[in-house]
């Protein structure tokens, strides 16, 4: 079919790209290294034996070894990043032991740990003096820090050009929940629930010429930075292949002339699928500003202060409400919408 006849029709839906797809966020999330293959499985409503075939088949690797190549990745930023020992680091990525994890990095990387951080901070890229690291405390080799302290990690966000910054940043200030998320100096903060406790990030807008966003993380658990980077790229879109998804809308004579005047506009995805359902109910039949104010609303009622390692004057103080929060929630405690609507389960 010629591309131009092909181009009138809807593409095909690929179930099986799309449920490897979902496979690699949730490997991504840490599922695998929390609840194993079969929790994975459990969660995609396979059988292990039938989830893995389909993986392997389309990536070339099975879940094990993706979630490996993960935690090689977290264990490697915190290297370069932070002034933990080795053996938290082992621990803060997902390892069961220091040798698997000396295993894995010169698998993966052809070299040692200590190589990776000396050679990031030669470079200047790692974290000398204790600039980044453990909030506050000593670390305990389990999850990098005391109880009631914050671990600060920054690392960067690579993606592929062009990115439309205007319009990123457009979306994330327009679409501040107070509480939950907040612009100032010239970046934008929000709360994140992550598998092992909650955290906060800062994202700044990439300067011209980077091709990388940076990201400045405070987590109450390291064990949740490749959980949190990994939403942050979903919400950010950084895996796309924008020149491709330009060439095909510029294909549309009405779209081509704005493809070209910003090319590489992404829109925002999200960093929790339930509170994005959430918010999309409270924003039916209401004006933007207006559904903000009742999400904010909503925080207030029902949404979870956050820790006081995680404060900071004018930042984020609570966590988004959960979905079995909003659930168990009295009619009364959602604001600003008619009983009808007040009674309708989205979130199941």
């Amino acid at each position: 079919m010629p591309a131009r006849q092909h181009a009138r029709f809807p593409p095909r839906w690929r179930p099986r790209a799309d449920l490897v797809a979902r496979a690699v966020r949730l490997v991504a999330d840490g599922v695998v290294d929390r609840e194993g293959v079969t929790g994975l499985a459990d969660r995609l409503g396979y059988s292990t034996r039938q989830l893995e075939r389909l993986v392997t088949a389309e990536l070339g690797a099975g879940p094990l070894a993706l979630a490996r190549a993960q935690r090689a990745q977290t264990a490697r930023v915190l290297l370069e990043s932070t002034d933990l020992t080795v053996t938290d680091v082992a621990h803060a990525a997902g390892f069961g032991s220091v040798r698997a994890f000396n295993d894995t990095v010169r698998a993966v990387y052809a070299t040692t740990p200590t190589t990776l951080r000396r050679t990031a901070r030669f470079r200047g890229t790692g974290a000398p003096g204790g600039a980044v690291g453990a909030g506050e405390g000593e670390t305990d080799g389990v999850t990098g820090q005391e109880a009631g302290t914050a671990a600060q990690v920054e690392v960067r966000l690579p993606f592929r050009p062009p990115l439309h910054v205007p319009s990123l940043v457009e979306q994330l200030r327009g679409r501040v929940v107070p509480g939950v998320e907040a612009w100032r100096d010239g970046g934008w903060e929000r709360s994140l629930a992550l598998p092992h406790g909650p955290g906060v990030v800062r994202l700044e807008a990439p300067a011209p010429g980077d091709r990388h966003v940076r990201a400045l993380l405070r987590l109450t658990d390291v064990r949740d930075l490749g959980a949190a980077t990994g939403r942050l790229r979903r919400l950010l879109d950084l895996d796309a292949d924008p020149e491709a998804v330009d060439e095909h809308l510029a294909q549309d004579p009405a779209l081509r002339p704005l493809v070209a005047a910003t090319p590489g506009v992404r829109p925002l995805g999200t960093v929790d699928p339930d509170e994005t359902a959430v918010r999309v109910v409270l924003g039916q039949q209401v004006s933007t500003s207006r559904a903000t104010t009742m999400a904010a609303q909503l925080v207030r009622g029902l949404g979870r202060e956050l820790p006081r390692a995680l404060l900071s004057p004018g930042g984020p103080t609570h966590l988004f409400p959960s979905a079995a929060d909003v659930a168990a929630a009295h009619l009364e405690q959602l604001p600003g919408m008619p009983g009808a609507r007040r009674r309708t389960r989205w979130w199941r």
